[in-house]
Order: C-alpha cells, then sequence, then structure tokens
C-alpha cells in the first residue's frame, strides 16, 4: 500500500495542509516543524504526487524537447547535454520525436501544451506557419536549437552557419579547388539552410569565382539521398574537385558513393562534413568537418530556458557559439 500524504501528518502530528506547505515551500512553516516534516518523509519513503504538486505550485518542473530525428548523432548528443543539465535543475524532460513530420511537429505542440510544461525546446528541418501562429499565440517560454529565430521574437543557439560554410569552402579554394559542389540539407526556406547558402557564395564572391545554384543539392540530411547525388554527378561526369556537406552523415554517403564507383578520396575528390559528430572520426577516411561545440549548444539552451521560465532572462537573444574547422583526411590541397 503506497504512503499518503495523510500517512506522514499522521506520524508527524501536523496538518496535511502543514505537510503540504512544506513540501511545496508555498507558505512559512517553522524551523522544528519543518525537519519534523522532512524526517518522517524519508522514514516513510513519501513520495508526492506530482500532478497534485503542480496543482499547487503552478509548477510542473516539466520541459517538452520536440526533435525531428532521434538517431541523428548530431541530435543524440544535443540531448544529453539537454537531460543533464536539466536534472541538475530538478527538471524532467518529455522528449517528442516527430521524424520531421508538419502534422507530429503541431499535435506535439498542443501535447506539450495540455501536458503543463514550463518551457520547450524545439528543434525543426523547417520552420513553418503552424510553428509561427503557435508561437505568438502560446505565452510559453521557447528556445529554437541551430537557428537564429529573431524573427519570431524568440531566443535561439546555434553556431554561424553563413560563415561555417563560408569557411570550408574558402579553404578548398584556397587548396586550388576550382568546382565545389554543396551537398545541404534543402534548397527550400528552412532552419539555416539559407545562411549555409549565403556562406557558400560568399567564398566565391571571396575568390573570384562564379556560382552556380546548379552545384548546390538538396541532401535532406539523409545518407542515401547525398549517395544518389553522387552517382547523379558520376552518371553524368559532372564530379566536382571537392564536395561539402552540410551533415557529417551526408559526407559519409558521399564519400561512400565516389569509393564504390572506383573514385578514391581524398586522392580525387575531396570530401567535407559538418558538425564534427563521432562518425567524423570513426570513418575511414577520417572527415574534414566543421566542428560544433553540440554539447554545449544544447547545454546553453536548456539553461537560457530555465532562466526565462524563472524570469531571469526576459529579453529575448540569439546565441552564436564558436565553431572551428578540423582538417583530417578527406581533403587534401591540389597545390
Amino acid at each position: 500500500m503506497s504512503i499518503t500524504i495523510k500517512d506522514v501528518a499522521r506520524k508527524a502530528n501536523v496538518s496535511i495542509s502543514t505537510v503540504s506547505r512544506v513540501i511545496n515551500d508555498s507558505k512559512p512553516v517553522s524551523d522544528d516543524i519543518k525537519m519534523r516534516v522532512v524526517k518522517v518523509i524519508e522514514e516513510l519513503g513519501y513520495k508526492p504526487n506530482p500532478v497534485a504538486r503542480s496543482l499547487v505550485t503552478k509548477k510542473s518542473r516539466l520541459i517538452g524537447v520536440i526533435i525531428p530525428d532521434i538517431s541523428d548523432p548530431y541530435i543524440a548528443e544535443l540531448l544529453n547535454a539537454i537531460e543533464e543539465v536539466a536534472k541538475t535543475y530538478d527538471y524532467d524532460i518529455i522528449l517528442c520525436n516527430s521524424y520531421g513530420s508538419l502534422e507530429s511537429e503541431e499535435h506535439y505542440l498542443h501535447l506539450l501544451q495540455t501536458k503543463q510544461v514550463e518551457g520547450m525546446l524545439f528543434l525543426t528541418y523547417k520552420l513553418r506557419t503552424v510553428h509561427k501562429n503557435f508561437f505568438e499565440s502560446s505565452k510559453m517560454p521557447v528556445v529554437m536549437i541551430n537557428r537564429d529565430a529573431s524573427e519570431l521574437n524568440l531566443s535561439s543557439v546555434s553556431v554561424n552557419n553563413h560563415d561555417a560554410v563560408c569557411e570550408m569552402a574558402s579553404k578548398l579554394f584556397e587548396y586550388g579547388h576550382k568546382d565545389i559542389v554543396l551537398i545541404r540539407n534543402g534548397k527550400d526556406s528552412d532552419v539555416f539552410g539559407p545562411s549555409q547558402m549565403a556562406g557558400f557564395k560568399k567564398a566565391h564572391e571571396d575568390y573570384g569565382k562564379e556560382f552556380d545554384e546548379k552545384t548546390v543539392y538538396n541532401g535532406g540530411f539523409k545518407v542515401d539521398k547525398a549517395y544518389k547525388i553522387c552517382e547523379e554527378l558520376i552518371e553524368k561526369n559532372e564530379v566536382p574537385s571537392a564536395i561539402i556537406a552540410t551533415t557529417d552523415s551526408m559526407a559519409v554517403g558521399a564519400i561512400n558513393c565516389l569509393v564504390d564507383h572506383g573514385i578514391k578520396v581524398p586522392e580525387e575528390v575531396s570530401v567535407a562534413g559538418f558538425y564534427d559528430t563521432n562518425i567524423a572520426e570513426l570513418y575511414r577516411p577520417q572527415l574534414t568537418t566543421i566542428h560544433q561545440p553540440i554539447y554545449d549548444i544544447g547545454a546553453v539552451a536548456i539553461r537560457l530556458l530555465i532562466k526565462q521560465i524563472n524570469g531571469e532572462a526576459k529579453e529575448r537573444t540569439h546565441f552564436f557559439l564558436p565553431h572551428d574547422l578540423v582538417e583530417r583526411d578527406s581533403t587534401r590541397s591540389l597545390k
């Protein structure tokens, strides 16, 4: 039989309301009584009902996290940070995996609201009108990850995707590569694709190269799509001297295709990735990639959200965390 608040009150010789005050820290209670109640709670092993407690404190101690793909190495590392930091602040996480489906994301947004989460971390492949309408109507604190959400008056945490892609493309131009293909998440308006596209263009401008939009392909974050893109390039005899993929997984897909067709990496084609997830060092050849402080991005995002929940961070802000270009074995200089 489970221990109830009545059992605690009876053994501590206090009223039920006094026990409730001690548990919820809602009203002053003398130190002697508080110590007596806490001791009885520990002795009996009483666990307060979280639903009842939230009704009293108006705090659920829950944070919602909506992600597009839990199998993605980048997202998995983010979640490690989010959950670990949340625990230190005595918050629990409700995790929703949308598989990139707009219908699922819309469902989870409203579901989390009914679960009375105190705030939300949101990752999406595409930001749509449905999302914008929800954020505008909801008073819930929301922090977005891996995009600048200033146009939504929301805080967000990411690296500078424009500068990161520009730096990688510039390095390849510096190495003497004249034709570079970009395989990114999507060619339409999406979470950070436009800034990556702009960075790719900027590198062309800086090095006096003519930019052709036909050199930008939609990989959709998928290994198999990156593979097929490279197959098409091979079939059309349009294999470039260098490829930049905006995830490490897509870079691996590109390398697999090239190697399967007898094209050596990096001797014939250089391939670079993005994120610097574990796969970058485990794969052979080891990936040249843009290193992102993934754990730090998750940790900063959850801390920022909790500050907003507690009213400690009222102004919306965007944090750009530093990135680094890490050179390994999948690229080489032509000079």
